[in-house]
């Protein structure tokens, strides 16, 4: 294994710092109670200053949550600078009503999907099965989605393999087919070893991958919350990762300290192997996210008389 200041590709850690901040873009997921909605828009407020690259908002199986989706999505668009990307899957939809949520994206000016094949209604693990007359993977929903209109088409790529992935090798072929539909990029689910997502990389340039893979981060600030997402995606936690927050249970304001330490790291030896943008899930949280770009030098423009 190479150190963590050369990259697999060998990066120059001097240079690729020198690059300037990375591009960033972020995640949310639309809320279910007035409550939570306002939460979300104080989180998106708090981080429009930042200038992401595009924010994306999930899209569940359920015609209530999806209803959240269209309906946050086009708040964004219609009230914030930003750049939303809506999430759509093949998921308990047929190919007409999937195309026509498409086209009324189109039409209120969204251009950007993320497109994913989606986790069966009966949550990962209860095996998935194609909507009859729907999409049945989300490579299809890619090609479906480039005949619907010239959307910029965000997949999802999965450093330590999707869970239903026969093997490595299948689940890489499975990236090139959705890229090969018309994908313009691949986000990773997250990670929290730097060489796996540059071993993936590795793996997928090597088998003929140009497009961009960019590294879905997730800040952690409970522990306990973690281990549960990771099991049921696939993704390890390193065994020194729990012993950072030993002993934090009842000390929110040090857990929220070691989680942008931790995850600005984690940026920073990407950055230092050549990766310059990140897409972080931000589980509708503002502060900590504004705490790590701030680190890595991802900040809000001053204002004119300030910077005079």
């Amino acid at each position: 294994m190479q150190n963590s200041t050369r990259g697999l590709l060998g990066a120059d850690p001097v240079s690729d710092f020198d690059a300037g901040p990375p591009r960033i873009s972020f995640e949310f997921f639309p809320p279910k109670t007035q409550e939570m909605e306002e939460r979300l828009w104080a989180a998106i407020k708090r981080l429009e200053p930042l200038r992401p690259r595009f924010v994306s908002v999930t899209y569940g199986a359920g015609g209530s949550t999806r209803e959240r989706t269209h309906s946050t999505v086009r708040r964004i668009r219609q009230e914030t600078a930003l750049e939303p990307a809506a999430h759509l899957t093949c998921v308990a939809a047929t190919r007409e009503e999937i195309d026509a949520v498409a086209h009324d994206y189109w039409e209120a000016g969204v251009r950007h999907i993320v497109a994913l094949r989606g986790d069966p209604p009966g949550g990962i693990g209860s095996g998935y099965a194609p909507h009859p007359g729907g999409y049945a993977y989300a490579a299809d929903l890619v090609s479906g989605l480039k005949r619907v209109a010239d959307f910029e088409v965000s997949v999802a790529a999965y450093p330590e393999t999707h869970p239903s992935a026969r093997s490595p090798g299948h689940d890489l072929d499975n990236l090139k087919a959705k890229l090969d539909a018309g994908a313009n990029r691949a986000i990773t689910q997250f990670f929290f070893d730097a060489e796996v997502f540059l071993r993936f990389r590795d793996r997928a340039r090597a088998a003929g991958i140009g497009v961009p893979i960019v590294p879905g981060v997730l800040p952690v600030t409970n522990f306990a919350q973690l281990k549960r997402m990771a099991a049921a995606c696939g993704a390890s936690i390193p065994a020194w990762m729990g012993a950072h927050f030993d002993g934090l249970d009842d000390d929110p304001d040090t857990r929220r300290l070691v989680a942008a330490s931790l995850t600005a790291e984690q940026c920073r030896r990407l950055q230092a192997n050549g990766v310059h943008e990140f897409h972080f899930y931000t589980l509708n949280r503002a502060d900590l996210l504004v705490a790590i770009c701030h680190l890595l030098g991802v900040r809000a423009p001053k204002p004119a008389s300030a910077a005079a």
